[in-house]
């Protein structure tokens, strides 16, 4: 018996359940649907579409040196699910869980004309099933992690399937290229390709190059200047790591890896929290501050744009920012450090900075992008307080990030010492670098006095 084996964010071959499970069944024919109707409107950013772009070519590969194929297709998953069943006299679909509310919607839309079977295999441990005494679901992350981890380490990962059985004919397929999904008018991906290497082959080169390092993760991570993060978070979106197979080969590095496992405890936190509430990236979860008067009009408008490119006039901000742009990507503690600067330095709503991150991360999850931004807006169901207002000014030297500044923001290049972190101040600001857009004690008192008006 033919099956479908329906990809999404599972683009590998190894630890790979719902694959097992169809070559069990059979002759399997892997497919791939760009469904950009189904999510609205959360289909995918520009940097993820790189991403996807790369990871479907070196997933193909993969696939054909083992006698298999990758066919691609574009429309409602639905409706070509049933299509392609119809071609090829395929009625049962294997695939990997999804827990994005639009891919909720969509198994139950293919359930309802098919045989689906889903599997869990992207986490490390079913989303919903840590439970609290009571059987309800933790909204606190601290207890979530303590109870996830009594239940580690996660089932060892299976390997890669020596063979995949072919059907005796297979149907047609979209190219990758005619997809459009990377930038040429203009290309703004030219730095991607020296940091990132998207694919089951990348991944596990970078898994490896972190092993060296892991042991040291709780003390380097907030170091930008350092190369300290795993910067696996792409691989373990798009499912080219499963997160057992991270968590096996890392657990026994011994320092401090338990800081980063409880980062993928962190993980599987955001899909749990999605779950219980699926419009947690445009909804407060508390309302309370559902009333908070963000700034809005031509000067806010202003202040967005600036912060975007990277010209605040606070270099630990606008390294950020620019780092995100260039790579698709952005160091953790400087992600914390220019959402809390855009929320309450700026005043902006929290969703206008998650809806940027969406386009320009090429590790943007809906789950974990929604949560971190809530936690830094004082929204969510386990957050910061709003009132705990981040000093960039202070975050910088603390975590010693000339380095990065002078990397990322090319017209400081030449400050020296401390004046690297506060160049304004240090009264050798060069000219084609702004000044603050506004200052820190400035953008705290308004910052409090908007929280005051909601008493």
């Amino acid at each position: 018996m033919t099956t479908l084996l329906w990809l999404r964010r599972d683009l590998r071959l190894a630890d790979q359940p719902a694959l097992l499970a169809a070559i069990a069944d059979g002759p399997v024919i892997p497919v791939y649907v760009l469904d950009d109707e189904t999510p609205k409107h959360y289909a995918m950013g520009g940097a993820s579409r790189w991403w996807l772009h790369h990871s479907l070519a070196s997933l193909d590969a993969a696939l054909r040196a083992k006698g298999s194929r990758l066919i691609l297709r574009r429309g409602k998953c639905d409706d070509v699910l049933a299509a392609l069943a119809e071609e090829t006299g395929a009625t049962r679909v294997h695939c990997i869980r999804h827990h994005e509310p639009w891919w909720r919607n969509a198994e139950r839309a293919v359930a309802k004309r098919l045989e689906l079977i889903c599997h869990d295999g992207n986490y490390l441990a079913p989303p919903g099933s840590i439970t609290t005494g009571s059987g309800g679901q933790y909204k606190i992350f601290t207890p979530f992690w303590r109870a996830l981890k009594a239940t580690m380490p996660p089932a060892h990962p299976t390997g890669t399937p020596a063979t995949i059985p072919a059907p005796d004919h297979w149907p047609k397929s979209d190219k990758l290229g005619d997809w459009d999904m990377l930038p040429t008018k203009p290309d703004w991906s030219t730095g991607f390709g020296a940091e990132w290497t998207p694919g089951e082959e990348g991944a596990h080169a970078r898994l490896t190059a972190f092993k060296r390092h892991a042991a040291k993760y709780g003390d380097t991570r907030n170091l930008p200047s350092v190369e300290g993060s795993s910067r696996l978070s792409p691989h373990l979106h798009f499912g080219e790591l499963s997160a057992a197979q991270v968590w096996h080969a890392v657990a026994d590095a011994g320092g401090s890896v338990d800081t980063f496992l409880g980062e993928l405890g962190w993980r599987d936190y955001a899909q749990n929290i999605i779950r219980e509430y699926p419009d947690y990236g445009s909804k407060n979860a508390r309302d309370t501050l559902d009333a908070l008067p963000w700034r809005t009009g031509k000067a806010a408008d202003a202040d967005l744009r600036a912060w975007q490119r990277g010209r605040t006039g606070y270099p630990i901000v606008d390294a950020g920012m620019r780092q995100l742009w260039a790579t698709g990507w952005m160091h953790n503690r400087v992600r914390m450090i220019t959402a809390s600067f855009l929320i309450k330095h700026l005043l902006i709503d929290w969703r206008a900075g998650e809806r940027w991150f969406w386009d320009c991360l090429v590790d943007a999850d809906y789950g974990s992008n929604a949560v971190n931004w809530q936690w830094t807006a004082g929204t969510g169901v386990d957050s910061n307080m709003f009132v705990r207002i981040m000093a960039p000014l202070v975050q910088s030297p603390k975590f010693d990030a000339g380095d990065y500044i002078r990397r990322w923001v090319p017209e400081l290049a030449g400050v020296r010492g401390e004046a690297i972190h506060d160049p304004d101040e240090a009264g050798c600001r060069p000219r084609d670098y702004p000044a603050k857009i506004i200052g820190h004690r400035e953008g705290r008192e308004r910052a409090l006095a908007a929280v005051k008006q909601l008493r």
